[in-house]
């Protein structure tokens, strides 16, 4: 009996020291950065530089690339690598116990960290997750410019950027998804490629740059549609002229904790592009391997890998949007790693009527940072997709809404920092200084964050403007002390209906009733403000 239970004691030893892991190895220095420092157009372009030039934001040693002869002396130790992080400093492997000892015995090895958070879970029950919201496909067209867009664009308050002339252009976002398929030939994304909005991508899961593959999961696709679709008379995104890079870093099939990595590579490559939004709608806690997922108190926005290079990200002055999740009726419950980091900004769900959305995971983060940040439109979310239009629900629609209409805000204030911006944007949420757990401080207000720092730019008079009355049956009057150089009138299409007068009345008796948008440009600034017809 003795002899039987050693056998099976050095079995069962030598299964568990056989049994890798995924783990980062990170490295102690990079002995070439002063060349970096010297040109730094060999590793960042000079979109990239212009950001941080324009942002204040200084370069340091993540900038600079990974040490390559740390790199071979890795793969010379017999380890297959494919992943890597300049910002992080090392390199991803598979490793058994006893070759992550002989890692860390390496002179130029600093530390080695596994992905492995709970060690005592196992790996049976493998379980599989449904990562996305099914879809409702309800293809149609209006006879309207916007179309089935407008009630989350006006939800949001984002018309008044597009008519004040910020539609995202000269405005660079990264989508980090899945796949797009059908990007390259559908006639909901003709404009974009068209004009040549679309700069490139990548796909980081199969090392190619194959991202149109109809193969591929077309999550990433949908997200795009949502952002920059465009189908005449039937749907326009929320940045329909922003440029775009495309990047594939969620394997559809499997979750693995290889994701983040993939993911942090993106973001890397967004970086060096001169990226301005990153739009991500992935988030991780559950993983195939029940070694590495993860528990509620893993989302303190600085535990997992993601969490950090996402925070990494927005340091670098790209402002950084993630999906709060759609757990809310699962037994999870709350938000996903990396919208946990307190410097992402993370978008929840709201329905049409601006009730949270049942799914839209809940916060705070779990060291009390409140989350998610604010929310948009996400059940019933319309986005132009192959060759017309559809829907969809989940966090993943809302949070690309959104971060159209943080481009075009960013193109309208590109003074401002991203720290200023994320708290203009909280502060004009609807429910602000108030906030709920599935809503964080409530629906986003485009129009009013553009509106409050034009008033309170230091160019601007103190007085900006107003209009009175409102609602207004025949004549309105603008109380302003600037000098008008012109006035236009807009309906909610963003459509001019006629140039008005330059007076500071105006007789609008022989319009329908309804809702319009006043622009008025002075001798200082331009304002857009809404009225109603009686």
């Amino acid at each position: 009996m003795k002899k039987i239970l050693s056998v099976f004691i050095l079995v069962l030893f030598s299964f568990v020291s056989a049994q890798t892991e995924l783990v980062f190895v990170i490295f102690k220095d990079k002995p070439n950065k002063a060349a970096f420092y010297a040109n730094p157009t060999t590793e960042l372009t000079q979109k990239s530089l212009d950001r941080r030039t324009r942002l204040g934001i200084a370069l340091n040693d993540q900038d600079a690339p990974i040490e390559p002869s740390y790199i071979q002396n890795i793969r010379n130790l017999g380890f297959t690598v494919t992943d890597y992080s300049k910002w992080m400093n090392g390199v991803a492997v598979n490793a058994t116990a006893e070759q992550i000892i002989q890692i860390k015995a390496q002179n130029y090895v600093d530390s080695v960290e596994s992905f492995i958070k709970h060690r005592n879970r196992g790996t049976n029950d493998i379980k599989k997750v449904n990562k996305f919201e099914d879809f409702n496909n309800n293809a149609g067209k209006t006879d309207f410019n916007y179309g089935q867009g407008l009630a989350q664009i006006n939800q949001v308050n984002l018309r008044p950027l597009h008519i004040a002339g910020f539609t995202g252009a000269g405005m660079t976002i990264a989508v980090i998804d899945t796949g797009f398929p059908t990007v390259n030939t559908g006639s909901a994304y003709a404009r974009i490629r068209n004009n040549g909005q679309i700069k490139g991508g990548y796909n980081f899961v199969n090392k190619s740059a194959d991202i149109y593959n109809t193969t591929l999961n077309n999550h990433g696709s949908y997200c795009l549609g949502t952002i920059a679709g465009y189908v005449a008379n039937s749907f326009v995104g929320t940045a329909p002229d922003a440029d775009f890079y495309l990047y594939a870093s969620e394997d559809a099939v499997n979750e693995i904790p290889e994701e983040q990595i993939y993911w942090t590579e993106a973001a890397e490559e967004a970086d060096r592009k001169g990226v301005d939004v990153i739009s991500t709608s992935l988030g991780y806690y559950d993983f195939d391997d029940p070694r590495y997922s993860l528990l509620y108190s893993d989302m303190t926005g600085t535990t997992s890998f993601i969490a950090r290079s996402a925070q990494i990200a927005t340091e670098k002055g790209i402002f950084v949007l993630a999906a709060a999740g759609n757990e809310a009726q699962k037994p999870w419950h709350y938000i996903i790693t990396p919208s946990d980091n307190e410097k992402v900004f993370t978008v929840g769900a709201v329905t049409s009527t601006g009730a949270s959305s049942s799914f839209s995971s809940f916060g705070p983060n779990y060291v009390g940072v409140i989350k998610p940040d604010a929310s948009a439109r996400g059940t019933s979310t319309y986005m132009g997709y192959n060759n017309g239009v559809t829907s969809g629900s989940g966090t993943s629609f809302a949070t690309p809404l959104a971060a159209g209409g943080v481009a075009c805000l960013l193109q309208a204030i590109p003074t401002k920092s991203l720290p200023e911006v994320r708290n203009l944007l909280r502060q004009n949420a609807s429910l602000f200084p108030n906030y709920t757990d599935p809503m964080g401080y409530g629906i986003l207000n485009f129009g009013k964050v553009l509106n409050v720092t034009l008033a309170t730019n230091e160019n601007a008079t103190k007085s900006s403007i107003s209009i009175y009355p409102n609602p207004v049956k025949s004549n309105f009057t603008i109380t302003t002390s600037e000098k008008i150089n012109s006035v236009e009138l807009y309906d909610v299409l963003g459509r001019k209906i006629k140039t008005l007068t330059k007076e500071k009345t105006n007789n609008i008796e022989s319009l329908e009733k309804g809702v319009y948008f006043v622009k008025v440009k002075t001798e200082k600034n331009e304002y857009i403000e809404k009225i109603i017809k009686q």
